[in-house]
């Protein structure tokens, strides 16, 4: 799936891909969109921050659609996510409850920013129904300045950062 995924960089369209990924991913699918934003900018430096801005709006208005499952549809599908949506489940469930309960902000901001998986943060907001404008605000900083950041260095540094970002890519 990682290579499937990938093989989009190549393609006419790849922006679109990217937002698609990026849209998904906040809300049930299992890969990030990090590994193509990083192949599409390394492929067009200058258009590294373009592919950030698809990759952020992407993934906002795809948290928006997992806030929606979760706040509408929890109950209906929340057996299926459990089941067939890897790092969902009952107990990543309750943890994430918990940590809404101290510190809402900042628990959808890091699970934006950091390799924490964001559907169970963007589910459990709408199940659990966390502020909206809290969530948005989040989403909108986190998921933002963590694909800037990649997209900034490459833009900066161009192709020669590709060798970096492949030694460090498990860390980064």
């Amino acid at each position: 799936m990682y290579d499937w995924v990938l093989s989009f960089a190549d393609r006419p369209g790849g922006a679109w891909a990217l937002f698609g990924v990026s849209f998904a991913e906040s809300s049930f699918f299992p890969i990030p969109p990090d590994p193509l934003l990083i192949a599409l900018a390394i492929g067009k430096p200058k258009r590294a921050l373009w592919f950030a801005t698809v990759c952020s709006v992407g993934s906002i208005l795809g948290g928006i659609a997992g806030y929606a499952i979760g706040w509408g549809l929890w109950e209906a599908v929340d057996q299926f996510f459990f089941s067939y949506v890897p790092g969902v489940s009952p107990e990543s469930f309750e943890h994430v409850r918990a940590l809404y309960d101290r510190y809402d902000f900042w628990s959808i901001f890091a699970a934006g920013f950091t390799p924490i998986p964001f559907k169970v943060f963007t589910l459990s907001a709408g199940a659990f129904q966390i502020s909206f404008l809290i969530f948005l605000l989040a989403s909108a900083i986190s998921r933002s300045a963590r694909f800037f950041l990649v997209a900034g260095l490459i833009y900066v540094y161009g192709p020669s950062i590709q060798g970096f970002i492949d030694r460090h890519f498990a860390r980064l």
